[in-house]
């Protein structure tokens, strides 16, 4: 993917050429290395690990311990109780005061997880942070080998790695074997996000360099869900943005419980939430990046193709009785004024001029069901191989 000159302080490309490490990835400047088995950090820097909690205490003994477990670096752990109303307040203060380095912030309202994290976040004193939920957990050594790479380049804001989504009981055996690390320019990742209008990273696997949290603020209150996805954007159109490669970073839990996991969040509100999250990114740090405009408008096509592509599968499926194509139609041509050259407008044309009985009646359209598997499939493996 060609892209248009960075703004970071490093060039990875001088960098790469001084190590003898290999170009690859999703732009020129993005590259490899494979860092020492087992890297040393030579210091003990201080790691906040934020954890807003709500009416999750039944998780969250198991959340702290895998913070405290962790080598190789010195810990905070801020439990932000977000006024819950069973006994989850009683549970983290108990954690507190068995342990110096856990401290407990409890709110009088339930404000959200954004703000409740903006909270512990004025707690924080780490050189790094983590945004972890309480019923998520980390994996051994995970801290330290995110803080190796973040040492080995000044220059990366924001570092992830693999995440192991688990339901039911906690894995016992996640991968821990290190091979190599991915550095791409901000911009370069930013505009693969742009591409795919997808968040790649489900949180807990996520580690930020505080300096530059500090540069581009907490997370948005006036988002819904996706707030994560925007931070991550903000972060990378400052700094670069590193990838640790090879081990499971965090342990990321399934339940009907969480935010994403209800039924009412929908494919529909979760495309809302992307569409409102590249609406303020662009509107505010985005547009000082040197591509912003080609960028966004790379971003509000990929949207739209979104759209359109619910549509088309509501039509497949037989569901436009619960699924509204003309708000699809409507939310497509509002973000993409050029919508009706997107492929996916034809062939949501062509579903509606074969009438909606004989749309979801194969073969008419079984190829196409057929190809959206088979690419989704791809796209999840692309995404556990590289974290794109």
């Amino acid at each position: 993917m060609q892209t248009d000159q960075l703004q970071t302080s490093k060039k990875p490309e001088s960098q790469a050429g001084k190590a003898g490490q290999r170009s690859r990835g999703i732009g020129r400047r993005a590259f490899v290395r494979r860092p020492p088995s087992r890297p040393a950090l030579g210091r003990l820097p201080l790691v906040s690990v934020i954890i807003p909690m709500y009416n999750y205490g039944h998780y969250l003994p198991q959340t702290v311990a895998s913070v405290l477990a962790q080598d190789g670096v010195d810990l905070q752990v801020i439990i932000v109780d977000d006024a819950s109303i069973d006994d989850s307040g009683h549970v983290a203060r108990t954690l507190a005061e068995a342990d110096p380095r856990v401290m407990l912030i409890s709110t009088a309202a339930n404000g959200g997880p954004a703000a409740a994290f903006n909270r512990g976040h004025a707690a924080a004193a780490g050189e790094f942070i983590v945004r972890l939920d309480a019923d998520d957990l980390l994996t051994p050594g995970s801290l330290a080998r995110s803080a190796a790479l973040f040492d080995a380049f000044p220059a990366v804001g924001l570092v992830y790695g693999h995440p192991l989504h688990f339901g039911g009981p906690v894995p016992q055996h996640p991968s821990t074997r290190l091979r190599s690390w991915t550095i791409w320019g901000g911009q370069d990742w930013v505009a693969e996000r742009c591409r795919r209008v997808v968040n790649c990273i489900t949180t807990p696997e996520a580690i930020v360099r505080a300096s530059v949290l500090q540069q581009t603020g907490l997370l948005s209150t006036t988002i819904k869900v996706a707030t994560d996805l925007h931070m991550w954007l903000r972060i990378a159109a400052v700094s670069d943005v590193g990838h640790i490669e090879g081990p499971d970073q965090a342990m990321y839990r399934l339940h009907d419980d969480s935010l994403t996991g209800r039924a009412s969040y929908t494919p529909w509100v979760d495309l809302l939430e992307r569409k409102s999250v590249f609406d303020e990114f662009f509107a505010g740090p985005g547009a000082d990046l040197a591509a912003a405009s080609s960028l966004r408008r790379t971003a509000n096509a990929a949207l739209a193709s979104q759209a359109l592509q619910q549509a088309c599968r509501a039509c497949d499926r037989g569901r436009t009785a619960t699924f509204d194509v003309d708000a699809a139609i409507k939310i497509a041509l509002a973000t993409c004024p050029d919508a009706r050259t997107l492929p996916q407008w034809r062939a949501l044309r062509r579903r509606q001029l074969l009438g909606e009985r004989l749309a979801a009646v194969p073969p008419f359209f079984s190829g196409a069901q057929l190809s959206r598997r088979i690419h989704g499939k791809a796209q999840y493996r692309r995404w556990q191989r590289t974290g794109l």
